[in-house]
């Protein structure tokens, strides 16, 4: 398999695979789902009963208008940015042997008093400034005058294959590499099929013929077939040649993601070698 970056911008990219299938397509797919490790709040601690405030001589009740139980579920979906050069999973850590150190846990503080919206910005890192979260305005929970919020949280790396938190990508999905060609015998220059495609790919040259402007744009819906003269039009998808699409939630760049998925989809095809290896 072939791979051609035909896009590749922080949060989203755009690849070209050549000399494969659906079936290495969708095991670079389902690998990009659920296999990237990434940060995620695991852990959650409230702080129960009062909290003062002593510039303001007052005190607030630790309470909000949600469960603890909800709000902890928020804090686990928000994007924690992730180095996977600096963590470990924290049950292989060997410096701590699991139970918490720099080397595979984050911890964030939340200290809110109301009245206010508590948003994902207001989680600080504690001791690692530049792992703040990746968007500042998620929010967590509204409150009142006399409620406040205290909370330390505890970040360590997983992989969607345990819980969807961990889940680095979205919109990952591919399709066949489109062909069209046109038969200029066939053909009546009807112009229908430019006024129907969906994509606007159609276009009239200044010969006066159909011509194709972004063909990879095309989805294959062949109304310019149903559209056109029999034979005029013929659009099919390319079985061997295909493109696929992902996106990010910013815990990772596109990049990154790439190259960790590449690299765990070949540790799983020597795997699979070497079981078949023992067996024979």
């Amino acid at each position: 398999m072939n791979i051609e970056i035909r896009e590749m911008q922080e949060r989203k990219a755009k690849l070209i695979l050549s000399d494969a299938n659906p079936t290495l397509a969708n095991a670079l797919r389902r690998v990009l789902i659920a296999d990237i490790p990434s940060l995620a709040i695991e852990t959650v601690e409230f702080h129960l009963g009062t909290i003062g405030d002593e510039a303001e001589e007052k005190e607030y009740q630790s309470s909000t208008p949600l469960f603890d139980e909800i709000i902890a579920h928020r804090l686990g979906m928000i994007p924690i940015p992730t180095d996977l050069d600096l963590f470990n999973f924290r049950e292989e850590c060997e410096e701590c042997g699991g139970e918490g150190c720099p080397n595979c846990t984050v911890i964030y503080s939340l200290n809110k008093k109301g009245p206010c919206t508590v948003y994902s910005g207001d989680l600080i890192p504690v001791g690692e400034t530049d792992l703040g979260v990746v968007d500042d305005l998620i929010p967590i929970v509204k409150l009142s005058d006399d409620q406040a919020i205290l909370i330390y949280a505890i970040a360590e790396l997983g992989t969607a294959k345990e819980h969807a938190k961990w889940q680095s990508t979205s919109g990952v999905g591919y399709k066949y590499y489109p062909e069209i060609s046109i038969d200029s015998d066939k053909c009546d220059n009807c112009k229908d099929c430019i006024d129907i495609c969906p994509v606007d790919i159609l276009e009239e040259s200044e010969d006066g013929e159909i011509i194709v402007s972004d063909i990879e744009k095309c989805k294959i819906c062949k109304s310019c077939v149903e559209t056109c003269a029999v034979g005029a039009i013929d659009v099919k998808g390319r079985e061997d040649k295909l493109i696929l699409r992902y996106e990010t939630d910013g815990t990772l760049d596109a990049e990154t993601i790439l190259q960790k998925g590449l690299e765990i989809l070949q540790e799983k095809f020597n795997s699979v070698i070497e079981m078949v290896e023992d067996i024979e």
